[in-house]
C-alpha cells in the first residue's frame, strides 16, 4: 500500500521455454521435479496424501515470487528502521519465498540511496539468507541456493525529478523495478487518487522510454486508470501492476479496471494481487483470505493463467497487534490522510489474518488447490509469472 516515504541485467530477452528449463534446473539442482501441465499421479503408498500435500510440494519446488514485500518492517513502521532481527531472519528462511520486490524509494533522493545502502549491507551481513537480484539468473540461483532474492523496486520517480539520467544512476544502483506514480499527481502521471485521471504526462511517456531501454520493469501500481491505459500501450516491454485488487469485485481506486487487466496481459504482462484491506469486506476491519482468491481466480478469468501473481503489500514476519504498533498505524493513516495521499480503507488492518505467518503463499497455493486449479497454474501464480516477465525485460 503505502509510499515508502512513510518508512523510513543483458542483451538477449529468453523465452519462456528457457525460463522454464532455468527453473526446471534449479529443481533438480534442489532435488525436485520439474513441474508437469498436469497433476502427477503418485504411486500408492501406506500414508495417504492429501491436496494439502500436493499443494505443499509445489510451492517446494517452485520459484516463488512476492512483488511486493520485505523482510523488515512495511506499512506501518514499526518496528522501527534498523538491523534486521534474530526473528526476521528466521522468518526469511522460513518463507520458502525466492525473491521479493521491496521497496527503497523515499521521500527524497537522499533517503532513496540510503535505503539501498540499507539493503545492499543487510545482504552483505547475512549471506547465508539473502542475495541481491540484479539479473534474471539471480532469481534461479537464489532457489538453487535456498536464499530470499531481493529485487530492489521503487515506488514513485518524483525524486528522481526530470533528470531521466537518474534512471540509468538507479540501474547502476541495483534498482531493477521501477512503479510510475504514487496515489497523488506525480511528474510522470495521475495516481489514482487524482480527480483529473488525466494520464501518463509527455515527461511520462519520455521515462516509460527510458526504462525500456535501460531494461527496468514498469510497475503501475498506484497509477490511475488513464495513466495505466497510456504507459501500458507506450511501452514496448511487458509491464507488471505489483500490488492491486480487482475493481470489477470492490471499487476502489487502488483496484484496477477489467478493460486495463486485460490490455495488460495482452502485451505479456502481469498482475500481482496484493493483501490488503481493499480486496473487500467491509465493516469487517480485515479482509480474509477468501477474498484473495477471489480476486486471483477473476484476474485469471480476465488475463489468462500466464499474467496473474501475488503483490502481497506485506512483510514477511506477521505483524503483531501491540498497543504501540495500534498507536503507530493510527498516527501514519492520520499523517497520509493530512498529506492527500491516504486511499480510503486505510483505517482497516494491512494484513489479513488467516495469511498472517511467513508461508503465507503456500496457504493461498494450497486454497488454490482445493479450488481444483492445476498445478501448472499454481506455480505460475505464486512466482512462475513475474519470473517470466522479469526475464523478458533484464534479459538473462
Amino acid at each position: 500500500m503505502p509510499d515508502s516515504r512513510d518508512s523510513d541485467f543483458c542483451s538477449r530477452n529468453p523465452s519462456r521455454r528457457e525460463f522454464g528449463m532455468l527453473l526446471g534446473g534449479a529443481l533438480v539442482a534442489l532435488g525436485g521435479k520439474p513441474t508437469p501441465s498436469h497433476h502427477s499421479h503418485h504411486s500408492p503408498t501406506p500414508n495417504p496424501r492429501s491436496p494439502n500435500d500436493d499443494a505443499r510440494d509445489i510451492y517446494r519446488r517452485a520459484i516463488v515470487i512476492d512483488c511486493l514485500a520485505t523482510p523488515g518492517p512495511f506499512n506501518i513502521p514499526w518496528p522501527p528502521r534498523g538491523p534486521l532481527s534474530k526473528a526476521q531472519l528466521d522468518n526469511t528462511t522460513k518463507s520458502g519465498i525466492t525473491a521479493v520486490n521491496v521497496t527503497v524509494s523515499d521521500v527524497s533522493l537522499d533517503r532513496t540511496i540510503r535505503n539501498i545502502a540499507y539493503w545492499q549491507n543487510e545482504a552483505a551481513l547475512h549471506p547465508t539468507h539473502f542475495t541481491l537480484v540484479r539479473a534474471h539468473a539471480d532469481i534461479g540461483r537464489a532457489k538453487q541456493s535456498s536464499l530470499l532474492g531481493l529485487i530492489l523496486g521503487m515506488q514513485g520517480t518524483d525524486v528522481l525529478g526530470r533528470d531521466l539520467s537518474m534512471i540509468e544512476t538507479m540501474y547502476g544502483l541495483g534498482v531493477r523495478v521501477i512503479q510510475l506514480t504514487y496515489n497523488d499527481r506525480a511528474l510522470a502521471g495521475d495516481g489514482c487518487l487524482e480527480p483529473a485521471n488525466a494520464g501518463l504526462s509527455r515527461f511520462g511517456r519520455d521515462m516509460v522510454k527510458r526504462l525500456n531501454e535501460m531494461r527496468i520493469v514498469v510497475d503501475l501500481s498506484h497509477a490511475g486508470s488513464q495513466t495505466t491505459a497510456d504507459a501500458i500501450s507506450a511501452s514496448t516491454k511487458p509491464v507488471i501492476i505489483s500490488h492491486t485488487g480487482c475493481r470489477a469485485l470492490y471499487r476502489h481506486p487502488r483496484n484496477q479496471e477489467d478493460r486495463e487487466l486485460k490490455s495488460m496481459a495482452d502485451r505479456g504482462g502481469v498482475v500481482g494481487i496484493y493483501l490488503m484491506p481493499f480486496l473487500g469486506g467491509a465493516p469487517s476491519p480485515y479482509a480474509t483470505a477468501d477474498l484473495v482468491v477471489q480476486h486471483i481466480e477473476h484476474a485469471l478469468k480476465v488475463c489468462g493463467a500466464d499474467h496473474v501473481g501475488i503483490g502481497s503489500d506485506n512483510s514477511i514476519t506477521p505483524v503483531e497487534e501491540t498497543p504501540e504498533y495500534l498507536r503507530i498505524k493510527t498516527e501514519s493513516v492520520a499523517d497520509r490522510v493530512k498529506r492527500g495521499i491516504s486511499a480510503p480503507d486505510e483505517d482497516r488492518f494491512p494484513y489479513i489474518p488467516d495469511l498472517n505467518h511467513p508461508r503465507r503463499l503456500e496457504t493461498i497455493a494450497v486454497a488454490l488447490e482445493k479450488r481444483g486449479h492445476p498445478a501448472a497454474v499454481i506455480e505460475k501464480v505464486i512466482g512462475g509469472n513475474f519470473g517470466r516477465v522479469m526475464g523478458e525485460v533484464w534479459g538473462v
